[in-house]
């Protein structure tokens, strides 16, 4: 859309038939109870693998050949279980005993399921997932509250983090990535809450967004222009609105000639240029030392000569670094934040600022956030499950005591058709921006028409 004036540049659940002799310890269960039994069988049959097994050396063997050396003991545990499996429900079970040596027990199956972009557990009876934007409850169980804090347990352990009844809650993630919470009695009234988000094994990119509804096509030219012309962004939006998927794909229009460093309490930004520097916060250690804040590592990040940095999301008291970093050099920046509404993302970092502990004048604070930002990014969560950017707003100064705003593009909903798909369409607001001078500086051409409203009947869409 903006001319360029040179070229430069399924996991199924687990239903087994028991067959038990008069004798079982599980004798006289229903087929209503065959899942529960199924999980008691296989968790107890893990425990007593633990026993007999070396998982260091396991570790360092495929899968297929774990199962060979290991599939007779299932076997010989079985007998003594007492347990009659057919064929296809061995299999099922050895690769479930698998994923509770390997992996995560239970969530394994949805966690290989593409189309769940997050996992909820409450408690080890319920387990909900978020497909395609709805939640749904699942089949999944974990045999009891043990289970599922050794689950817990195994996930943060392999990334140094700790969670425990001085320490109930913890943020992690998992190996590709995915960002993990816990929480632990008794903070956690009736048991365990654990919750994954998971992370797309295919990275975010502004294409992938244009698929989902999620922006236009004149949006994501719209995007190539602010971040070619390193202009500092700010993305807002409440939880689950997408505002990490968000980052992931304008990052992804940054060149590979830049140096980045990313700032993340949970590294989960996939950057895909060659020259970036990944840094993660650290927790205190059990005697209470060894904390690393954001806030340390956004200092630290100013000594590494860094063209950008991208910060996870700021939350606390290293927004008075982030800013002065977008305005001493670091042009280009990104992070996002937790809001309603671009007004109430500046409310927000005055907040934070002031949890600093400084006494910054507000017309002072204001001048500075007014100054170092540039472009405000809503995005919203509606109730088809659909992500959808809302609003974009270009931050023009200050008038008085006043950050000014003006909005470039929205999105209008127009109502709900017969299968809850929200219905409605974006549209710029007839604004031309400020920032096309500064796109004209760099070569690109932002033409009037490029904002030019979208009549109503002819922008609708589901």
């Amino acid at each position: 859309m903006f001319e360029r004036f040179n070229n430069s540049s399924n996991g199924a659940r687990f239903e087994p038939r028991l067959a038990y002799s008069d004798n079982a310890r599980f004798n006289g269960l229903t087929d209503d109870t065959d899942n529960a039994v199924a999980t008691h069988l296989k968790v107890a049959i893990h425990q007593r693998l633990l026993d007999k097994i070396n998982l260091a050396a396991l570790e360092k063997m495929p899968r297929d050949k774990i199962a060979e050396q290991i599939s007779p003991l299932v076997r010989k545990l079985l007998n003594e279980e007492r347990a009659a499996l057919n064929t296809s429900e061995y299999a099922q079970l050895l690769s479930e005993i698998l994923d509770e040596v390997l992996g995560l027990g239970p969530l394994e199956p949805l966690l290989k399921d593409p189309m769940i972009s997050d996992i909820l557990v409450n408690t080890h009876s319920q387990v909900f997932v978020e497909r395609l934007g709805m939640l749904e409850k699942t089949e999944v169980r974990f045999k009891d509250d043990a289970h599922l804090l050794r689950i817990i347990q195994k996930i943060v352990s392999a990334v140094g983090r700790r969670v425990d009844e001085s320490q109930p809650w913890v943020d992690a993630r998992l190996a590709d990535g995915s960002r993990v919470n816990a929480l632990l009695p008794p903070c956690a009234v009736d048991g365990p809450l654990l919750s994954i988000r998971k992370f797309s094994k295919m990275p975010f990119t502004i294409d992938r967004l244009i698929d989902n509804g999620t922006i236009t096509p004149e949006i994501a030219d719209f995007f190539e222009v602010v971040v070619r012309t390193r202009l500092n962004v700010l993305i807002s939006g409440g939880t689950g609105t997408g505002k990490t998927t968000m980052l992931n794909a304008m990052s992804s229009l940054i060149g590979n000639k830049e140096r980045i460093v990313t700032i993340e309490d949970t590294a989960e930004l996939q950057m895909q240029q060659d020259h970036v520097g990944r840094m993660e916060t650290r927790p205190a250690n059990i005697e209470g030392q060894g904390k690393v804040s954001q806030r340390d590592l956004v200092r630290n990040a100013l000594r590494m000569r860094p063209d950008r940095i991208i910060l996870g999301e700021v939350r606390g008291v290293e927004v008075i670094d982030m800013l002065q970093a977008m305005n001493t050099g670091h042009d280009g920046s990104m992070t996002t934040i937790h809001a309603n509404g671009p007004r109430d993302a500046l409310t927000r970092l005055e907040h934070m600022t002031a949890m600093t502990g400084f006494d910054i004048p507000t017309r002072s604070l204001r001048g500075q956030m007014a100054s170092a930002l540039q472009v405000i990014v809503q995005l919203r969560r509606f109730s088809d499950g659909k992500r959808r950017v809302v609003s974009i707003q270009e931050i023009t100064g200050l008038e008085g005591d006043i950050i000014s705003m003006q909005e470039i593009y929205t999105y209008r909903q127009q109502g709900i058709d017969k299968d809850g798909r929200v219905i409605g369409y974006h549209t710029p607001t007839g604004i031309r921006p400020k920032l096309a001078e500064r796109a004209a500086e760099f070569g690109y051409a932002l033409p009037e028409k490029a904002f030019k409203p979208i009549r109503e009947e002819a922008g609708a869409s589901a």
